[in-house]
């Protein structure tokens, strides 16, 4: 056989195409495989004349608005094309933040986000999410999602919170099987730290944030994580063991710290302990302007940045925008000495094994016969059962020898009410259609209103009001009412919290409404907020719903008694943000409700 031909021939043993590629390369393309760029930036002469390794588009980046999945597969297939006519014709992976499903595409099937899948305590449902997540980003022609984030969330005060599966390190282990959904599932006797990836129908995950992120001083985003090594192992790395042995195929640094070293230049942790010990054979890739961040002001010794992060063992940088002065920055590092070729080429290496492991050299383009899974009727099924696991019932009565639910689906008159029982946006949060999230009708899908309407009996009526009025609560009509308040939706430093109010007066609302008439609460929070004695005391029902996504059928489904409540805490409910961070181990854990709680139609709360 030709030695011109092996890289592109797909019977030759990967590791020998790996080698053949690498050793045909410039420092240029070289250096270009290393660079990722936003969709903004993607000039025919980046992809051609850079040979870009990877384009991603951030949170609402897209064709247009409200672009629907073969708008997007247009367009990824349209950067491919031009990829691929450079001179080794190298494909790109195309990146995007599919956090809870394919969260940024409209008609998508969005999934609860982590902490409400942390209370199922459900590996496999995890993993049937992933497989279905999978399939909808491949049918928007992307082949790589920046999740699972598998921080243990020690402080409720992040704002990044429901990015997390829980507190507990072992409930964040139990739902690491999405990554097995995501990739498929490697075959028996699979080299362990070697990526996988089983086919077309499967994209390239990501673990993040290594690592600690969850553990920051304060709960601050992008903060300090002040802990011996030996608690990160245990506490904060250990999820990581679980992805890597599912042969997760890359690994984002945090933008956090490690007792004030940034992550994101930390050799020993991302080389010595992630690659070597771990034996990670994949590539890490830096968080969107990560390198930016290693000096002050942000990115303003741009050589120091990339010296500190690449010597440190990030392969792939997120760049995203200004890629020509990194490119030659890091041209100019490696010619001058300071950041050796071994490195450029390991970087590389680690890069083009991910491309050659998930098939992009044989299969490049969008596959238009998974088009028809966006949105579709098994996939907004399996969000139900996902929104039916995930609800957490903290009360049931004022009296424990009557309980208030289940709710009669046949009474008379039904009162709905707040700011988040019809907003699907809301319902949704961060990382829908944007970065942060939007309120209103962002996307397709069903409401806590819409759920309820389509739940009761024929002669039920049921009457809606954003904001209760008084002479509506002054009617003495309604057989109960159902308020459903909490936050708006917030994404990473945004949303760091001091208070962690209910926003919009959501507890005012509720116990103006509790006082006349017997009341179900319902929480749409991505973590626990204050609860006060007083509206615990007036209302007669309380559920944390987290953000239970475009399913809101599944509130309706477990309310109504279709179903029982089987969520369980995945994180402390405090009784004042004076007592964070919490620690269930601890002597003194005087939570409101405890890791682990929550009740069943019947069961009386513990005393």
């Amino acid at each position: 056989m030709e030695k011109e031909s092996i890289y592109k021939n797909p019977s030759v043993n990967m590791e020998d195409r790996i080698k053949d590629l690498l050793s045909r390369m410039t420092l240029k393309e070289k250096i270009g495989q290393m660079t990722q760029i936003e969709r903004r930036v993607a000039t025919p002469e980046a992809l051609k004349d850079f040979s870009i390794g990877s384009i991603l588009s951030s949170g609402g980046s897209g064709p247009f608005e409200n672009a629907l999945s073969h708008d997007w597969a247009d367009m990824v297939d349209g950067y491919q094309k031009l990829a691929l006519e450079s001179r080794l014709g190298i494909p790109i992976i195309y990146g995007i933040d599919a956090v809870h499903g394919n969260n940024s595409i409209y008609g998508a099937t969005i999934f609860p986000h982590n902490i409400g899948l942390g209370a199922t305590r459900d590996g496999d449902l995890a993993r049937r999410i992933g497989a279905a997540t999978a399939l909808e980003v491949r049918a928007s022609g992307i082949h790589y999602t920046f999740a699972p984030c598998v921080a243990v969330c020690k402080d409720p005060r992040w704002g990044r919170s429901y990015e997390s599966y829980g507190e507990d390190t072992d409930i964040v282990r139990k739902m690491t099987p999405i990554v097995s959904g995501l990739q498929g599932v490697p075959p028996k006797g699979h080299p362990n730290g070697y990526p996988f990836m089983a086919g077309r129908n499967n994209v390239i995950a990501c673990a993040k944030h290594f690592v600690g992120d969850g553990g920051t001083k304060s709960g601050i985003n992008e903060g300090d994580t002040i802990i011996s090594y030996d608690d990160l192992e245990k506490v904060h790395m250990a999820p990581y063991l679980d992805c890597i042995s599912q042969g997760v195929c890359t690994v984002m640094a945090s933008y956090s710290s490690w007792n004030g070293r940034k992550l994101h230049a930390d050799h020993f942790l991302l080389t010595e302990v992630l690659k070597n010990k771990l034996g990670f054979k994949g590539f890490v890739i830096s968080d969107w302007e990560g390198l930016d961040r290693l000096c002050e002001p942000r990115g303003s010794n741009y050589h120091y940045c990339i010296s500190a992060a690449v010597n440190a063992g990030i392969d792939m940088v997120m760049v995203p925008l200004r890629y020509e002065q990194f490119v030659d920055d890091l041209t100019f590092l490696v010619e001058s000495g300071e950041v050796p070729l071994s490195r450029i080429d390991d970087a590389v290496e680690r890069i083009l094994r991910v491309k050659f492991v998930a098939g992009l050299f044989e299969y490049p383009f969008s596959d238009k016969s998974l088009l028809d899974t966006v949105g579709c009727k098994l996939h907004r099924e399996l969000a139900r059962e996902a929104v039916r696991k995930s609800l957490v019932l903290l009360k049931n009565g004022k009296n424990p020898e009557k309980p208030f639910l289940p709710l009669d689906r046949n009474a008379k008159r039904i009162l709905v009410t707040g700011t988040h029982a019809d907003d699907l946006g809301y319902q949704c949060g961060g990382w829908t259609k944007t970065w942060y999230g939007v309120s209103g009708r962002i996307t397709i899908g069903s409401t806590i209103l819409d759920a309820i309407k389509e739940a009761v009996g024929k002669e039920t009526e049921v009457i809606y009001e954003k904001y209760p009025s008084p002479g509506t609560l002054a009617e003495q009509k309604f057989s109960f009412a159902i308020v459903a308040v909490g936050e708006e939706p917030y994404a990473e430093t945004p949303g760091d919290s001091l208070e962690l109010l209910i926003p919009f007066n959501g507890s005012d609302v509720i116990k103006s409404v509790a006082e006349k008439i017997p009341t179900l609460a319902i929480l749409i929070t991505g973590r626990p907020t204050v609860v006060d004695p007083q509206l615990l005391g007036k209302v007669d029902a309380l559920v944390a719903a987290w953000l239970p996504g475009s399913e809101g059928g599944g509130i309706a489904d477990v309310i109504f008694g279709d179903y029982n409540f089987t969520g369980r805490l995945p994180v402390t409910w405090f009784r004042r943000v004076e007592q964070l961070p919490m620690n269930a181990a601890d002597n003194a854990y005087d939570p409101l409700f405890p890791l682990g709680f929550g009740l069943a139609f019947n069961e009386k709360p513990l005393d």
